[in-house]
């Protein structure tokens, strides 16, 4: 199934900056009150940052996505095309972070840009991100679900990745660890080795437990949230954390024997694998919670992301 992608922002949208990945620059939507010249200003101003001033209703609640000019690069129409006719289909839409192609309007990227110059030049862009901007020759954007908490008090966002939520087809039958955990000792064994500080993290295969205090167990090493038990009431036996585990079943030959690098098949289950929940929880606890998937840009033959921003946040 798939969805009208022909979308066009108004001219005079103002936007500001809230965060960026290696690939991509997250911008949300604001009132004309607030300047959109002042990156970090604008962020700080969260309670202006309204959308209910002309805009479609189609753009309440959305982010905007403005992809970077990297080698890796891979055009929006193509990323927006996959979302739609791969994943889209696999999940109900209340479970996933969205994403909507949209035409850019004339000089948007350009004023963009211009303010991350700005932002360089005062110190507020990370430095790790300098030096990059946006693509000029990218005619899209793209609209993807807010599931950030701002304008929402009290309102928490968890986020994790499940990671593989069943054993690797290629592990050893007597295999102790799962294939996540597995990874994490070796690389915590060479961390130790040259003493940087080790990774420390839930096993995927608690997620799926039967036992809740398994759960509960995986809801200590998951950021965001600080009320462990009311986050793995929500977890236990979680629809959504079902449905991706019966699709990573699906395609489970992604081990050493498995399809090539550079098939489709390979490609979407390895996207499966390293997805994101985020999950935002009301203060009233009576209120609905929203759970969603997102990060599932598919990955390249190489191993890599086609795009390797996250949905707001820098990975």
């Amino acid at each position: 199934m798939t969805k009208p992608s022909r979308l066009e922002l108004p001219p005079g949208v103002q936007l500001a900056y809230l965060a960026e990945g290696g690939a991509n620059v997250i911008y949300r939507f604001v009132s004309t009150a607030v300047p959109s010249n002042n990156l970090n200003g604008a962020i700080q101003s969260a309670p202006y940052a309204v959308d209910h001033f002309g805009l479609p209703p189609i753009l309440r609640g959305k982010l905007l996505r403005l992809r970077k000019e990297t080698t890796s690069a891979v055009p929006y129409q193509e990323i927006a095309r996959n979302f739609d006719r791969i994943i889209r289909p696999l999940f109900q839409p209340d479970e996933l972070v969205d994403q909507t192609l949209t035409y850019l309007p004339k000089g948007l990227v350009q004023r963009c840009n211009e303010q991350l110059r700005a932002a360089e030049m005062n110190g507020m862009r990370p430095k790790r991100r300098q030096g990059v901007y946006l693509s000029v020759t990218e005619p899209f954007g793209l609209l993807i679900t807010d599931m950030t908490t701002v304008g929402d008090p009290g309102t928490v966002l968890a986020e994790l990745k499940p990671k593989w939520l069943l054993q690797s087809p290629s592990a050893p039958p007597n295999a102790r660890r799962c294939r996540t955990c597995a990874l994490r000792d070796k690389k915590n064994h060479e961390a130790r080795a040259i003493g940087a500080p080790e990774e420390c993290s839930f096993c995927p295969l608690d997620l799926m437990s039967d036992k809740f205090d398994h759960v509960l167990r995986a809801t200590g090493y998951v950021k965001g949230c600080k009320d462990r038990n009311r986050l793995a009431k929500l977890l236990y036996r979680n629809r959504t954390l079902q449905v991706l585990q019966s699709h990573q079943k699906r395609l489970k030959d992604v081990g050493l024997y498995g399809p090539s690098p550079q098939s489709r098949e390979k490609s979407i289950a390895m996207t499966l694998r390293d997805c994101t929940m985020f999950i935002k929880l009301p203060r009233d606890e009576k209120s609905p919670v929203e759970i969603r998937l997102g990060d599932l840009d598919l990955k390249t033959g190489a191993g890599g992301k086609a795009s390797t921003g996250s949905t707001w946040k820098a990975n």
